[in-house]
């Protein structure tokens, strides 16, 4: 089966609410983009396309191939309707693979049940064709084949990517409460930043945002980090064409051209952290670092920008009490230092927010976790409206 050359149905998915950033990027791309939804984009193409968008998305979790959507009533049609798609077409029968699922249907209350059928049926199909079966288990990083059943519709894809595409790959220390490095990439895309102008991240902790900001300016793509995915695995993988994508990753790589990136953080070892980071992703040289009180944050003067604050907001970490005066004095140093900037705070905790004391522009909604937050944008003009700390309003 030739699927790197046979269009097909694509579903790319992200995390809730990145979705309109994910089509961004992927139009960007040359992609057109047939639906949209909370948790993914749906486009027709080939393989091949699933090996570009794997190597440049910056939002997306996984790339899946359709291969066949069909009625199922029951974990016995499942069965039988896997067992007839011709696996050994597919992948190796000395290879490995792996089944992941979502699943919402009464006759199943284990999703773990659905993969068991699904495994047992390309097993079985196997036997049947070659008298030979491979091995298979949890781990993601050869042939992966997901089953997506809602109601009473089925659909089987491959699963291009494997590993989530969400983490890029040159994090190699967390740091605290990190931002998934998806999200961080969309924040950044919806903030509109031009990257061009000069971009500050105080409290920068590990510096993924900071990082990512690096990574869009100089068109880095996360394929560059990365160099297992779900396709090589399949049948007929050309892997010509797969170094004459990465090459033009290396390609299309530009500079900043003088453009300022700067992140502070109080503390030393975030610091450190940082530029462990940074240096694995190929940014360290391109963002000057600082160990400073984010109030003792350089802002380059004349010279319009961006700045950014991802603080903390009491849930994972910090103690609300002492965050309020935090935000406060963020706030502050927003109106005071870093006018003719553009201002953006990310947030999972609305009530501090009330206490930056201006009044947001534009409030976008994401999730990080399972936590409802807003990434906040602020003018910061001469005479910027001020607002009633304790209860937000003008």
């Amino acid at each position: 089966m030739q699927f790197f050359y046979k269009p097909g149905r694509i579903i790319v998915t992200c995390n809730k609410r990145l979705s309109p950033f994910l089509q961004q990027e992927t139009e960007e791309l040359g992609f057109d983009i047939i639906r949209t939804f909370s948790t993914g984009i749906e486009l027709k193409g080939t393989l091949n396309d699933c090996i570009r968008l794997n190597l440049n998305l910056r939002c997306a979790s996984q790339v899946l191939f359709s291969l066949q959507s069909f009625p199922c009533h029951s974990p016995v049609q499942l069965y039988d309707t896997a067992s007839k798609i011709p696996w050994e077409a597919i992948f190796e029968k000395s290879g490995y693979f792996s089944v992941t699922s979502t699943v919402d249907h009464p006759s199943i209350n284990n999703s773990l049940f659905a993969n068991v059928k699904l495994k047992d049926a390309i097993v079985d199909r196997f036997r049947d064709k070659t008298h030979e079966r491979p091995d298979s288990g949890p781990n993601l990083q050869r042939t992966v084949i997901h089953l997506f059943w809602r109601d009473e519709v089925a659909e089987i894809f491959i699963d291009t990517s494997g590993e989530t595409l969400a983490k890029h790959g040159y994090r190699k220390i967390p740091g605290k409460a990190p931002m998934l490095e998806a999200l961080a990439a969309a924040t950044l895309i919806a903030s509109r930043w031009d990257r061009k102008t000069v971009f500050i991240n105080p409290m920068c902790g590990s510096s993924t945002i900071a990082i990512e900001a690096a990574l869009l300016a100089t068109n880095r793509r996360p394929g560059l980090f990365r160099n297992n995915f779900g396709f090589k695995h399949i049948l007929g993988f050309d892997e010509t064409f797969y170094e004459q994508e990465k090459r033009k990753l290396q390609e299309q790589i530009g500079d900043l051209r003088g453009m300022k990136i700067i992140a502070t953080d109080i503390s030393q070892d975030a610091i450190n952290i940082s530029k462990i980071n940074a240096g694995a992703a190929g940014v360290e040289s391109l963002i000057e670092f600082k160990v400073c009180d984010f109030q003792e944050t350089e802002i380059p003067e004349n010279e319009p920008g961006i700045i950014y604050f991802n603080p903390e907001y009491g849930e994972r970490m910090g103690n609300k009490n002492e965050l309020e005066e935090t935000y406060s004095k963020i706030g502050d140093f927003m109106k005071k230092r870093c006018k003719g900037y553009r201002g953006y705070i990310f947030t999972g905790n609305l009530d501090l927010a009330k206490k930056i004391g201006l009044k947001a522009n534009r409030k976008i909604e994401f999730y990080t976790s399972k936590i409802d937050c807003r990434l906040l944008e602020y003018e910061l003009y001469e005479g910027t409206k001020r607002v009633d700390k304790a209860t937000g309003e003008l």
